[in-house]
């Protein structure tokens, strides 16, 4: 099994097995972006805790296994219909960005398409062109997906201080990958077996759509996800035919050369070098 990197997992909801099981697949590095708790939290010292877990503990815990943990710090966008209480959040997240392990303001986005969660991703987007920060998109599930996610690139193209090539649209579909793609965007593939999409699916993808700005991550979480998803993707590459250059591409290259982008980023001793 070749080296891997998973993009987008939400650690602190899996147990230290899960880092385990990912060490001894190949997975030598990964970042994790703010996300839901599983319940709305009520108050910015909730936020201000989490960001210290994904900051400061989280990487100890993941360094046992020999696994890089990077973050990225925002109020997510199911939480981000609470006005008050998101911007009471951002107001919080400068004072973590100089930590050695954030890459950006992320996962940010819709979730329902309201005009509120408009209006705090596009206060996030003035947070982080402020310091020039990588972004992270969340876009929409299921039959919002195409309608979201058409609004936040056209929030994205209004704003003229923002870079595609510094931000990542995750969560992409055969509906959506286009159009992230021709907006100049990277794209996150997500395999999450019920409202992203499958292994077998994101290689159509692949097929169609070719490697370049392409990411993969399984967005392990509290629900019904898979950490070991990206290495359910390298098998079926491998299934059918695809050269072992085009894997590591995917799974490898390709989020390392996003994260590069990152201010905060340091190149660390011991993580193997791009091919």
């Amino acid at each position: 099994m070749p080296h891997y990197i998973d993009p987008h997992i939400h650690m602190v909801s899996r147990t230290t097995d899960d880092y385990h099981r990912m060490a001894l697949a190949g997975c030598v590095a990964i970042s994790e972006p703010a996300f839901w708790a599983g319940f709305d939290r009520g108050s910015a010292r909730a936020f201000h805790d989490y960001f210290r877990q994904l900051t400061e503990y989280e990487p100890k815990r993941a360094a046992l296994f020999g696994i890089r943990h990077y973050s990225w710090l925002c109020i997510n966008a199911k939480e981000a219909d609470n006005v008050s209480l998101s911007r009471e959040v951002i107001s919080l997240i400068p004072e973590f960005m100089s930590q050695p392990n954030v890459l950006g303001v992320g996962e940010i986005g819709l979730n329902k398409n309201t005009a509120n969660e408009a209006t705090i991703f596009q206060e996030h987007l003035d947070l982080a062109a402020k310091t020039d920060e990588l972004v992270l998109i969340h876009t929409p599930h299921l039959e919002d997906k195409f309608k979201g996610t058409r609004m936040i690139i056209d929030m994205l193209k209004n704003d003229t201080r923002v870079k595609p090539h510094r931000v990542c649209v995750d969560h992409v579909e055969e509906h959506t990958i286009r159009l992230a793609l021709d907006g100049g965007f990277w794209c996150g593939m997500t395999l999450y077996p019920l409202t992203k999409c499958t292994p077998q699916r994101a290689c159509d993808m692949l097929e169609a759509f070719g490697t370049e700005r392409v990411l993969a991550n399984s967005a392990g979480d509290w629900g019904k996800s898979d950490p070991m998803a990206v290495p359910e993707l390298i098998q079926e590459m491998r299934r059918r035919g695809h050269p072992e250059e085009t894997i590591r591409t995917v799974v490898y290259d390709n989020p390392l050369a996003f994260w590069r982008q990152s201010r905060n980023w340091k190149e660390p001793a011991g993580l193997p070098t791009l091919a």
